[in-house]
């Protein structure tokens, strides 16, 4: 059998991939909000233990900051690369080609998760796979816009926004590491612009995600009041 081959028939692997490098200003927290202490532990610990808990996946990769002194007190076992960049999207790209370093494949799968969606299940995760792992794109977690949307000007409403077919985009996203990381290079040269989320960027690419639904609970840890809603979420779990 040729190489080839044998790379067709190989079954793919699934990756987790964290970018940890943000600073979290909106938080408002004095260290960077993914290391924020909720439930007895850094924010980003619930995140990895919930990754971790999915068989799928094979490894998870933390992209962090080349200066980054959180991880120096942490329990050994997290493969970190540091190569954080100045934007999520740059981390992203740095962390794919970190993978790629590391052996693995362009056709394997990476799931990218936002290191402050602290509360996904595992269940999320693995009807992310189930949904994705035929698709010949792959897709995100997101929900249907539940609230009445609304365009400003000037602090004034300009207009309010039809919300049928509007979904909020959530994480993980999950894409084969070599459309990926070609469709973030097509737009690196511009410092990625108009990329928001990676679907964002394989939508430029003019590969359409497709949508998985998520969960309310599977909201970002943004803003101050977000932590004391994260922590009792956690605490209500078994």
């Amino acid at each position: 059998m040729s190489d080839a081959t044998t790379e067709l028939t190989r079954t793919p692997r699934c990756h987790a991939l964290l970018p940890c490098a943000g600073t979290g200003t909106r938080a408002g927290t004095e260290i960077p909000k993914q290391y924020q202490p909720i439930a007895g532990q850094p924010m980003v610990m619930h995140t990895l233990d919930a990754l971790r808990a999915v068989t799928r996946i094979d490894a998870c990769v933390v992209v962090i900051a080349p200066d980054d002194a959180f991880w120096a007190s942490q329990p050994v076992g997290t493969t970190l690369a540091r190569c954080g960049g100045a934007t999520r999207a740059e981390s992203v790209f740095n962390g794919l080609q970190a993978l790629r370093d590391q052996g693995a494949d362009e056709h394997d799968w990476v799931l990218v998760h936002d290191a402050a969606r602290c509360l996904v299940t595992p269940s999320q995760v693995d009807a992310l796979i189930d949904a994705c792992w035929a698709d010949a794109v792959g897709g995100l977690l997101a929900l249907p816009l539940p609230d009445t949307l609304k365009s400003e000007a000037q602090g004034r409403v300009s207009a309010t926004v039809d919300r049928a077919h509007k979904w909020l985009a959530q994480t993980p996203q999950m894409f084969r590491l070599g459309a990926l990381h070609a469709a973030l290079a097509a737009t690196a040269a511009h410092g990625f612009a108009g990329v928001t989320d990676e679907a964002s960027a394989m939508e430029m690419a003019g590969q359409p995600p497709l949508l998985v639904r998520g969960s309310a609970q599977n909201f970002k840890v943004t803003y101050p009041e977000d932590f004391a809603l994260a922590e009792a979420v956690l605490r209500s779990r078994p």
